[in-house]
C-alpha cells in the first residue's frame, strides 16, 4: 500500500516518536536489569569477604610462609561457596598460594587492579569488573587482611563468572526486543485501521468535491457513525441539497429572465414593425403603438434595473443615499402611481394611514423602491375585480405599513422562501423573482423587517416595519396622496 499524505506524516511523527520512546525505554529496562544483576554478584561476593575470614587468618600473618600457606589451604578446603565462587588466598608477597579450582595462578596478584585498589582503600576492600586472562567476563571483590603498620599482610580475592548474568541479559534483551516488535506492530496495525477509517471517508469526500466542481450535483456522501467526519459527510450533503436547489432556482431565474425579455421585446418589435407600414393618417393606431412601445421599454427599464440591485446585492455595493425622510411621503406617492393602475385592471386599491408624519434617517428612493414592488406585486397576483388594502400605523418608535390583497395567495410551503433569490411562487405570474429578495435587503439595512402572512387563494398580506425617528424632526408636510 502506497503510503502519502496523512498516512506517511502519522508514520514520520507518532510512529518514529514512539518507537523511539520504545527504544528508550528497552535501554532503561536493559541498564536496570544488568545494574540489579551485577549488584546481586557484588553484594554476594562481598558478603564473603567478611570479619571472619580476617579473623582466621589473624593468628598467621605475622608467621611464617609455610604456616599461612598451611591455613590458606584449610581455609580453601573450608570454603562453603566453591560452586558460585573462586577463592584465591594470596600472601604478603602478592603469590597466590591457594585457590578453590586447584590450579596454580602464574600472574603476580599484584597485577590486578582490585588488589592494588584494595590495599589503598580505607575499607581494604575493592571490586572489579572485566575480563580474565582466558577473555571470559568476571567480578572480583579483593579483601586485604588489615597490617598496623601499613605493610602488605596478604588477603584474599573472590571471583565469579559474569557468563551466566550475560547470558540472561542477552536473553532478557531478546524478550524485551520481541515485545518491543509486537509493540510497535500493535501500535502500527490498530493506527493504520484509525487512519484509514479517516483517509477512505476523506478521499471518497475529495471524490465527491472534485465532481461537484465539476458541475455534477447527483452525489451523495455515505454518512456512517456519529463522528466529526460524519458531521463533515452531512454538512456536504446538505451543501449539495442547497445547491441542487440553488441550481433548480437559477434555471428558473433564466427561464423567467428569458420569457421577461421576450415578452416586451417581442411587443416592442412588432409595433415598431407595425408603424413603419401604418399610414400616417392613422394617428390613433400610431399613438396606441407608441404607448405600448413606451409601456414595455419602461417594463425592460424595471427588470434591468431588478437586475442591477441583485448584481450590487450580490457584491455587497447596494449603496443608500442617507438622507432626512417621511416614509408615509414616499408611501403616498406609491399609492398614487397605482392607483390608477389598479383602477385600469378593475380592481380596488383603499388607502388609509396615520395623520401623524413619519421621520427617519434613509433613502427615499430605496423605501419608495419597497412599497412599489410590493404594491406592484399585489396587482399582479390578483385577478379582475380583486381589492387592495393599504393601511399604516405608528406605534411608539415603529412604524408598521401593510398591503393586504385578495389574489391567488401563496402556498404555505413557500412562504418563507418568497424573499429568497430567484424564487417564484407562481411562475405563470411575469417577473424576475429578484424584487423581493432585494426589498427585503433594502428594509433589513434600514433596520427594520419585512414579514408575510398568506393563505392559498385568500390573498395575501405583507407586512412593512421601519424604526422612525420622534415627528418633532420633520419639517415639510407630507403630501397626500390623491383619492
Amino acid at each position: 500500500m502506497k503510503l502519502r499524505g496523512i498516512s506517511r506524516r502519522w508514520i514520520l511523527n507518532s510512529l518514529t516518536v514512539t518507537a523511539l520512546f520504545f527504544l528508550f525505554l528497552a535501554a532503561i529496562i536493559l541498564s536496570l536489569t544488568r545494574a540489579y544483576y551485577n549488584n546481586y554478584v557484588s553484594n554476594f561476593l562481598i558478603s564473603n569477604a567478611n570479619d571472619s575470614v580476617t579473623a582466621f587468618f589473624a593468628p598467621y600473618l605475622n608467621g611464617t610462609d609455610e604456616s599461612f600457606k598451611s591455613i590458606s589451604r584449610q581455609y580453601i578446603e573450608s570454603f562453603e561457596n566453591k560452586e558460585y565462587v573462586d577463592a584465591w588466598v594470596i600472601d604478603k608477597h602478592g603469590n597466590v598460594v591457594a585457590t578453590t579450582t586447584g590450579f596454580g595462578v602464574e600472574t603476580a596478584a599484584f597485577n590486578f587492579q582490585d588488589v592494588e585498589q584494595a590495599k589503598s582503600s580505607d575499607t581494604l576492600i575493592a571490586q572489579y569488573v572485566g575480563k580474565n586472562s582466558n577473555g571470559e567476563s568476571i567480578m572480583a571483590v579483593t579483601m586485604v587482611f588489615p597490617s598496623g603498620d601499613g605493610s602488605f599482610k596478604g588477603g584474599v580475592r573472590f571471583i565469579s563468572s559474569l557468563e551466566e548474568v550475560n547470558k540472561r541479559l542477552i536473553a532478557t534483551s531478546f524478550i524485551i526486543v520481541f515485545a518491543l516488535i509486537i509493540s510497535l506492530s500493535l501500535v502500527y496495525i490498530s493506527g493504520m485501521f484509525f487512519i484509514q477509517s479517516i483517509v477512505r471517508p476523506v478521499h471518497r469526500i475529495g471524490e465527491i468535491a472534485a465532481r461537484i466542481a465539476k458541475g455534477d450535483l447527483n452525489v451523495e456522501i455515505e454518512v456512517k457513525g456519529n463522528d466529526e467526519i460524519s458531521e463533515l459527510s452531512e454538512a456536504i450533503n446538505n451543501m449539495i441539497k442547497e445547491l441542487k436547489a440553488s441550481d433548480k432556482l437559477k434555471n428558473d431565474f433564466i427561464s423567467t429572465v428569458s420569457h421577461e425579455l421576450r415578452t416586451p421585446l417581442t411587443a416592442i418589435k412588432g409595433w415598431g414593425e407595425t408603424l413603419i407600414d401604418v399610414s400616417e393618417t392613422d394617428k390613433e393606431l400610431t399613438k396606441r403603438g407608441i404607448s405600448v412601445i413606451i409601456r414595455e421599454s419602461d417594463r425592460l427599464s424595471e427588470l434591468l434595473e431588478d437586475l442591477l440591485d441583485f448584481s450590487r446585492m450580490q457584491t455587497g455595493s447596494l449603496s443608500l443615499r442617507t438622507e432626512r425622510m417621511d416614509v408615509l411621503a414616499e408611501l403616498d406617492e406609491a399609492v398614487y402611481v397605482f392607483k390608477e393602475r389598479a383602477r385600469r385592471e378593475g380592481m380596488e386599491l383603499n388607502y388609509a394611514v396615520t395623520d401623524m408624519p413619519s421621520p427617519m434617517d434613509g433613502d427615499p428612493d430605496r423605501i419608495k423602491q419597497v412599497f412599489v414592488n410590493i404594491l406592484d406585486n399585489a396587482i399582479k397576483y390578483s385577478s379582475q375585480g380583486g381589492k387592495i388594502d393599504v393601511f399604516a400605523d405608528v406605534d411608539g418608535n415603529m412604524l408598521s405599513v401593510s398591503v393586504q390583497d385578495n389574489g391567488c395567495g401563496i402556498d404555505p410551503e413557500d412562504l418563507p422562501k418568497v424573499t429568497e433569490k430567484f424564487f417564484k411562487s407562481n411562475i405563470s405570474v411575469r417577473g424576475s423573482g429578484i424584487g423581493l429578495a432585494v426589498c427585503d435587503e433594502i428594509v433589513r439595512r434600514h433596520g427594520g423587517s419585512l414579514t408575510f402572512e398568506s393563505e392559498l387563494g385568500s390573498g395575501t398580506k405583507v407586512i412593512v416595519t421601519l424604526p422612525i425617528l420622534p415627528p418633532a424632526n420633520i419639517i415639510e408636510e407630507r403630501p397626500q396622496a390623491n383619492e
